[in-house]
């Protein structure tokens, strides 16, 4: 037989609005909007009263407290708070919610509660009236006497898919009854409410002096700027996710926080309804005191969002809150808690919260995308995560620690898809320069390409928008232009605000002979990604090259070293042959007799052998070899 679920005895709030059909048919945005900030209020409330919200279901609410009166107090509250809201609107748009109450079993599991305990008060809530309270028996009986309510017996009442009927009752506040505080709060004098006071303020002053930067309660500081951000605002709502601070004991956990926060960038960043500045850009603020104001000038958007992550073994706790910059409030602030076991349904409600405050509305496709996961397997999501902090850091050294992790988390999910494609981009980069660093790999130039192309061709049975970005790579590698350019282009349809993917386009026409196309993606690229320009930088140099306008391709080249000089030996190459093609011999000579790059000359036949043989047209390849040939390099190679 099988084994019964453990259940507990628990009170149980269901809220749902009336006519939220009608408000949103007559003024959807102005409707959408209202409900998110009544749900804000709600939740609080809830949490005022020693409650938890469960999750949300559209318009709908569902918490779940531990004592009765605790739930009734907070339903009174609630409705007395959405009174004041609705004071001031016309009756036909006012936002009301309907509230039922139930005391009953319920089944507690992945973060959200079930069983008829909760079926019970989702039917009491459609008996009761708009801005009204529904209970059920079971607490009348426990509450009757110990609140200041008039409790008006509805009868038996039978309701949709409950076998018994259901005894029902409105609640109502006697006439002039206050309604009741929350548990705990100051109730007995003057004297005692000033001690209880004093003592929260001294709990939020230690508190604050750890969470400093997280302050719902007030404004974000010195609105941002329009005149001065950097690009101008896009046509949709833009947002930049901060690193989220690591508030774990254990420093060791950062790779956790930092997963969770690219997780989180990545899922808002599938929505063609919303733009989101790159993980790359965001993350160069990491471990600064930075205001939200410059964040929002530096990269061009209207809000910002950070927060932090609180691990303690399989407990996990989120805070965030998202900031307007351009006034300086806060859209909202909350605190999640759940089980890393849950952790995938934790970061959807985050996300499910950016967007209803954004009023931002998901097509059915984008709703299946979201809801699609790489990965089941908690152990294996963890061990990627610990290869993905090495993986992005993108030197040889840290693509050796990677890998072991992300063949682990083959070992425990053979289906994660972006485990294979991120090892499949390591042996990719180390084809491409094999003669640097194949040996700290620990892997044959000759072994790599069979490699690449094993791990590639897995991680394309679920595909990511990392697999298409390594598999337009490597048929440009192949010269299989149309194939680099097709998996650029699903890469994008993917995730469009990725600006991976943008510069994988680029580079996919500039080496198909369509250098003239690359240069806007390049453009959307930098606008993504403002933080990560030079390598940007370069590809459209390399654009404005293969189109011969030289004298544009040296001031974009110089523009690139000037914010990065560590870039390599090929950006070199190439600044010096665009300088030849000018006539500018001297400039060449100067650029290619620097310290740093003066063993291109031992290395020319390599780079005519990996960097002009991904050229598809021969005349692009001549090209860069006509530049280099006339300033003494590879004569007779």
């Amino acid at each position: 037989m099988e084994k019964r679920l453990p259940r507990k005895l628990a009170a149980i709030l269901y809220a749902d609005v009336v006519g939220y059909s009608r408000l949103t048919g007559e003024d959807e945005d102005s409707t959408h909007r209202r409900l998110t900030e009544y749900l804000d209020q709600i939740a609080v409330t809830v949490e005022l009263h020693g409650g938890r919200v469960m999750h949300y279901a559209g318009d709908a609410v569902l918490a779940m407290f531990e004592a009765v009166i605790d739930a009734l107090s907070c339903a009174a509250q609630v409705q007395s708070n959405l009174k004041t809201r609705n004071g001031d609107l016309p009756d036909e748009r006012k936002v009301q919610f309907r509230i039922g109450l139930n005391l009953g079993d319920i089944i507690e599991d992945r973060d959200d509660i079930y069983g008829d305990g909760v079926n019970v008060a989702a039917r009491l809530e459609s008996l009761a009236a708009p801005g009204g309270i529904c209970l059920s028996e079971s607490v009348y009986t426990a509450v009757s006497n110990k609140l200041p309510f008039d409790y008006e017996f509805m009868g038996e009442q039978e309701v949709k898919n409950i076998a018994q009927p259901v005894k029902a009752y409105h609640a109502r506040l006697k006439p002039d009854a206050v309604v009741p505080e929350p548990r705990g709060a100051a109730r007995k004098g003057k004297r005692m409410q000033r001690a209880i006071v004093a003592a929260m303020v001294v709990v939020l002053v230690v508190v604050g002096g750890v969470l400093t930067w997280l302050k719902p309660w007030e404004a974000g500081g010195e609105p941002a700027s329009i005149e001065r951000m950097a690009f101008p605002l896009p046509d949709k709502p833009s947002i930049a996710v901060l690193p989220f601070i690591n508030m774990s004991d254990d420093a060791k956990q950062e790779y956790f926080v930092d997963g969770m926060t690219e997780d989180l960038i990545t899922d808002l960043s599938k929505l063609s309804g919303l733009f989101v500045i790159s993980r790359n850009s965001t993350f160069t603020y990491k471990g600064k005191a930075v205001e939200v104001r410059q964040v929002a000038e530096d990269l061009g958007v209207r809000y910002v969002l950070e927060g932090s992550v609180r691990r303690v073994e399989n407990q996990i706790r989120v805070n965030a809150q998202l900031i307007d910059a351009t006034t300086g409030g806060h859209l909202w602030a909350n605190r999640y808690d759940g089980q890393l076991d849950n952790i995938f349904a934790l970061q959807d409600r985050i996300t499910k919260k950016i967007f209803a405050a954004l009023a931002v509305e998901l097509s059915a496709g984008e709703q299946e995308k979201l809801g699609r996961k790489e990965t089941n397997n908690i152990e294996a999501y963890d061990a990627f995560l610990k290869g993905w902090e090495h993986y992005r850091r993108w030197t040889p050294d840290d693509f050796r620690k990677a890998l072991p992790y992300f063949q682990r988390a083959i070992e425990l999910d053979s289906q994660y898809g972006r485990a294979y494609a991120a090892i499949a981009s390591i042996y990719t980069e180390g084809y491409q320069k094999a003669w640097d660093w194949s040996h700290v790999v620990g892997v044959s130039a000759e072994a790599m390409p069979g490699l690449a192309g094993g791990y590639l061709k897995e991680a394309l049975k679920n595909p990511t928008p990392l697999a298409h970005q390594v598999a337009s790579k490597w048929y440009v590698i192949l010269l299989f232009s149309e194939e680099s350019i097709a998996e650029a282009a699903r890469a994008i349809a993917l995730d469009p605000n990725d600006a991976v993917g943008y510069a994988a386009m680029a580079t996919a026409l500039v080496y198909s002979g369509k250098p003239g196309e690359a240069i806007d993606f390049v453009d959307k690229a930098i606008r993504f990604d403002p933080h990560n320009m030079p390598n940007y930088l370069f590809t459209q140099g390399m654009a404005y090259f293969g189109t011969e306008q030289f004298r544009q391709a040296v001031s974009v080249f110089e523009r690139a070293f000037k914010l990065n000089p560590e870039l390599g030996l090929v950006q070199r190459a190439y600044l010096a042959a665009a300088y030849v093609h000018l006539g500018q011999e001297e400039k060449a000579m100067a650029e290619l007799d620097k310290p740093e790059i003066k063993e291109v000359r031992e290395l020319y036949d390599l780079y005519v052998k990996y960097e002009g043989a991904y050229y598809k047209r021969p005349e692009d390849t001549a090209r860069l070899i006509r530049g280099l040939q006339k300033i003494g390099l590879g004569k007779g190679s």
